[in-house]
Order: C-alpha cells, then structure tokens, then sequence
C-alpha cells in the first residue's frame, strides 16, 4: 500500500510538472485563444482617465510575453489620461470617435484610424458621443 501511494504521489508531480511545461510553453499545436467576454476587467480609465472603461487584457496570463495586445473599450464620459510615453504604443479605434490630445495639440480620430505614439511624447484620448472602442499595442 505505502508503494502504491509513493507511485501516485510520483504520477500527480508528473502530470503537474507536464501541465505547468505545456502552460509556460503554450500548448501543442503553439497557439492560444482567448475569448474577450472571459477576460473583461471593468474600471477606470487608465493614467488617471477616470470613468468608466472595460479592459480585455489578450494574453495577459502567458509567461514570458512581453507583447501587450489590450483592447479597451472607453464609456462617454472616460478617458485615457494624458501620459507621457515610454516605449512605441499604437492605438487603432474600433469602433466609435474620439478625441486624441498629442503634445498639447488636439485632433479628432474614428474607426478605421490608427495612431503611433513614440517615445518621448505625451498623449491623451476621451470619446466623443458614444462609447469608444480601441486597440492597444506595445511590447512590456
């Protein structure tokens, strides 16, 4: 009995160490999908925006990935505070119109657009109207 519980003891620690290797790894087929209804993480705008935004941090659990892919979605009233950029960021608007603050400059963006932030520069943006939904992009 003591051999047999040595034995599942030993598999349980293999079938863990594999589980936690085929996580950190992805799995077989390489590849991951994430569902935005199962990540969605209401609260305020990001850089001190304020409002309310809804989150979806793609990939956000997978070790190692230095990639952020982040969609977010801002409510009338919310913003992504004016911040000052540290590394290349690209914003590309989904859905809706907004108004994008560059270096104290202000212009207008809507669906179809998409905007580079490089290092050095500051930035801002808060919807026009209706809620706005975007794309985040830049490596961690």
């Amino acid at each position: 009995m003591k051999m047999f519980s040595i034995f599942s003891a030993f598999l349980a620690g293999c079938l863990c160490t594999a589980f936690l290797v085929t996580f950190a790894r992805g799995n077989q087929e390489g590849y991951f999908v994430e569902h935005e209804k199962d990540i969605a993480a209401p609260g305020p705008g990001p850089h001190d925006g304020g409002g309310e935004t809804i989150a979806y941090p793609f990939f956000s659990h997978i070790p190692g990935l230095q990639l952020v892919f982040r969609k977010r979605l801002l409510r009338p009233g919310s913003s992504i505070g004016y911040h000052l950029q540290e590394k290349d960021e690209i914003y590309y608007i989904l859905q809706g119109r907004g108004e994008m603050t560059m270096n104290g400059k202000t212009f207008t963006v809507s669906a179809g657009d998409a905007i580079l932030t490089r290092p050095g520069n500051s930035h801002g943006l808060k919807p026009i109207g209706d809620s706005m939904a975007i794309l985040i992009n830049y490596i961690q």
